[in-house]
């Protein structure tokens, strides 16, 4: 009996301390970050820069960041946010849609940021969205104006005919924007198919199928295809196949043009609501999510000269690397 209350004693002391541990972090102004990025692409790697940017340059070294790279893997995600969940970290960035989806299944109490996410209503099945999530998640969207991508197509290929989308069919966000797509440039007169595939291995034969047959890929803001571009572009350049992309990562490396935001100052956003809920006290449950301010018309010269194609004057060349 007396062995079993030193026991509990001893437990009760432990997690005490433990707490006070935390305590004592939060009230010296620590904060610790883990950052959980889907796979590695321009675009997600320009979020997470823009992200630490911003809390470095506003917490100094009062911040510390748990970084981890899913590579590409959606079942490596729950993983790394387990693993945050269980190192107590202060406040998890989830870049891209799988991610916020496994850091909102591991946990309901740490405040959780997503960055480079297309649509929170798709990806974390919310109905009736109103533009803030609730609960413990809040973050930026990458989400462009897909009827102005519509019609940047329609202007650059008047003459077109057949319109191919291709994406990622285990990325929910890229299939709402296939379908509002197909739905806008359906109005505009395309014939217009779905290319899908599932990962990357098979992403090489269904671009052989869709240059067969399509007179312009359409690729949306799609993770798996940004990380596969340049074999993309291997087949679409050689077949004479124009493709305009939803975001400037992918441009660089597939795309004629693309209506793009700027990632970095997406992440740095992104990191500016960090703060306001680590050090100022903001509730994240009424932060709305907030959307890139403005939209680039931008080309690749080198592909667009590859293809014999001129771009109109407002279009600004993407800078090389």
């Amino acid at each position: 009996m007396r062995r079993n209350f030193f026991a509990a004693a001893m437990a009760l002391v432990l997690a005490a301390g433990s707490l006070g541990m935390t305590v004592g972090a939060q009230e010296d102004g620590m904060y610790t970050v883990g950052i959980c990025q889907y796979v590695q692409h321009e675009a997600l790697d320009a979020a997470t820069r823009g992200f630490k940017d911003a809390m470095t340059e506003l917490l100094g070294d009062r911040v510390e960041f748990k970084e981890q790279n899913a590579q590409g893997d959606s079942h490596t995600c729950p993983i790394i946010m387990n693993s945050f969940v269980s190192d107590g970290v202060d406040l998890i960035l989830a870049n891209a849609t799988p991610a916020l989806q496994a850091a909102a299944t591991a946990t309901d109490e740490i405040p959780i940021l997503g960055t480079s996410v297309t649509g929170y209503a798709v990806a974390l099945d919310i109905d009736d969205f109103d533009g803030t999530v609730g609960g413990n998640v809040s973050g930026t969207s990458d989400l462009a104006p897909l009827d102005e991508q519509a019609a940047m197509i329609e202007e650059l290929f008047p003459e077109a005919k057949n319109i191919g989308l291709l994406y990622c069919s285990s990325e929910p966000n890229s299939q709402y924007q296939v379908d509002v797509m197909t739905e806008e440039l359906a109005n505009r007169g395309y014939s217009c198919e779905s290319y899908s595939f599932s990962d990357s291995n098979d992403i090489s034969a269904v671009v052989n199928r869709a240059v067969s047959s399509c007179d312009v890929i359409y690729v949306p803001t799609d993770n798996t295809a940004a990380s596969n571009a340049e074999l993309i572009t291997n087949i679409c350049v050689p077949a004479g196949v124009p493709v305009v992309t939803g975001e400037e990562g992918a441009c660089r490396k597939c795309g004629v043009a693309t209506l793009s935001i700027d990632y970095y100052s997406l992440g740095y956003a992104t990191g500016e609501m960090a703060v306001r809920v680590l050090d100022e006290g903001e509730d994240i449950s009424e932060m709305a999510v907030e959307y890139a301010p403005e939209f680039t018309k931008k080309y690749n010269q080198e592909i667009c000269e590859a293809l014999g194609l001129e771009m109109p004057e407002d279009y600004v060349a993407l800078e090389a690397e």
